[in-house]
């Protein structure tokens, strides 16, 4: 964990960073950190979510399938990607490309935005837990090398049905929870306007996931943040991406699911 010094901020701090508008989307990083990128739509079964993108690219040269959840820059683009909120026909996707690089020995690479996924009436009823639950026990069993990397918000079940990776990362003001510090709040004293003090009792930042293992690695940012310094970004999670996949892709494959059970398995007993 290579981490410059840098001013020692708190989780509602890093918080408010992660939800930038202007903070980095996934579609920034793989403009800039892949090369001929084909754009892939679609679940087969009921259609295209937008707030996930995904398809084939290469790294250096090495063929990958790429899957993230993305986020929109204004009012616009928030409404057509659902303010980064998958919906069933989503995770679908994602799990469909994740099938076809197996089928074809591709690294997968999973970028994670999202206060969480879409909770209304029409995911409901197109099957939104079943989808999430479909994604996490597919990932826990793919036949090839998988990594994660939360770039902003690390949002509750819809993170974490593309977070059941061999490696998980998160970006220096990345957040990572089981739910939003307002939810925490709301629930836990019944008042939302906790959030503040909610997000600082959590453990959702990077340093704290990171101390208890729950996360592999942490990249870092510039001081101010991702959104200051996108080509020093982009240089950081590529060189992380290089020295770490190709070991995973040689690694015998029954190792490599073995480690990756028990890495989450481990994390199981300490959440119990």
């Amino acid at each position: 964990m290579d981490i410059e010094e840098s001013k020692d901020l708190s989780a509602w701090e890093r918080l408010n960073i992660a939800r930038r508008i202007d903070r980095p989307t996934t579609l920034d990083y793989i403009k800039n950190i892949f090369d001929s990128f084909i754009e892939l739509h679609g679940d087969r079964e009921f259609g295209d979510d937008p707030s996930v993108v995904g398809g084939i690219a290469k790294i250096q040269g090495i063929p990958v399938t790429v899957i993230g959840i993305q986020k929109g820059r204004n009012t616009k683009e928030n409404i057509k990607r659902n303010f980064g909120m998958p919906n069933p026909e989503g995770y679908r996707k994602s799990l469909r490309l994740m099938k076809q690089a197996e089928k074809f020995k591709r690294p997968v690479i999973c970028f994670i935005d999202t206060p969480g996924a879409y909770c209304g009436i029409g995911a409901e009823e197109r099957g939104q837990g079943s989808a999430i639950a479909e994604n996490i026990m597919g990932m826990s069993a793919l036949k090839t090398p998988i990594i994660s990397i939360v770039i902003g918000e690390g949002g509750s079940g819809g993170a974490l049905a593309l977070a059941v990776a061999d490696q998980v990362w998160m970006l220096k003001n990345a957040i990572y929870s089981v739910l939003s510090p307002e939810g925490f709040a709301s629930i836990l004293w019944r008042d939302g306007k906790r959030a503040e003090e909610a997000a600082n009792v959590m453990k959702i930042t990077a340093d704290d996931l990171f101390g208890y293992g729950i996360i592999d690695k942490i990249i870092d940012e510039p001081e101010e943040g991702a959104h200051t310094d996108l080509n020093h970004m982009c240089k950081n999670i590529k060189d992380a991406l290089l020295e770490v996949m190709p070991g995973l892709m040689v690694k015998d494959m029954e190792i490599l699911l073995q480690e990756r059970y028990d890495k989450f398995r481990e994390i199981g007993r300490f959440e119990e």
